[in-house]
């Protein structure tokens, strides 16, 4: 998964098109809710698997976010994320941890068809075509940032004190970023 330790962008599986009336129309339902402001996230990959500069080579600058097997971070990308929202690329598992990028989301939510694919390391057998249970969302680069933006930079910097990502525990590979916590990190690299 490249929230953790997914390799690389994974076209859809034969039969993966097949979405149910009811997931479609949750789909739809929600898409057309209204949202106020562009929302912000963090998502997390391990350069050896799935870097940022996978990302910048990806066709499109774009890959899907696949793999994802945390029901709180399939939430967020299931119901929250919204095209257009502003993403942190984040490199974690290795030496220095840290920001490495600006993303965005290209497409909304859809069913993750590794979760059907029986040679995929991220196959669920109780997840059906009928009724996914795992969930992905398009992210395309916007631009690297340079030099990364530390871990430990991050903890030294005033207003990111209730930053999720700092929070004592938290492993979640996909989680929200407030509009302040975005720009205060942007201001770090103009």
């Amino acid at each position: 998964m490249k929230g953790s330790s997914k390799g690389s962008a994974v076209t859809p599986t034969k039969g993966s098109s097949k979405v149910s009336a009811a997931a479609s129309t949750r789909a739809s339902t929600r898409a057309s809710s209204p949202r106020p402001e562009r929302r912000y996230w963090l998502v997390k990959s391990e350069p050896e698997t799935f870097s940022f500069d996978d990302l910048l080579a990806s066709p499109g600058r774009t890959t899907s976010w696949d793999g994802v097997r945390n029901y709180q971070a399939r939430n967020f990308m299931r119901d929250d994320m919204k095209k257009g929202d502003g993403v942190f690329f984040y490199h974690s598992s290795t030496q220095p941890t840290g920001i490495v990028g600006v993303a965005e989301v290209a497409r909304e939510a859809y069913p993750d068809a590794t979760a059907f694919d029986p040679e995929s390391p991220y196959h669920d057998p109780r997840s059906r075509v009928e009724e996914p249970t795992w969930m992905m969302v398009d992210v395309r680069a916007v631009r690297p940032l340079s030099p990364i933006i530390t871990l430990a930079e991050l903890r030294e910097t005033a207003g990111l004190e209730g930053m999720e990502l700092l929070r004592r525990g938290s492993r979640l590979s996909v989680q929200p970023v407030t509009a302040e916590e975005w720009r205060t990190v942007l201001a770090l690299r103009k």
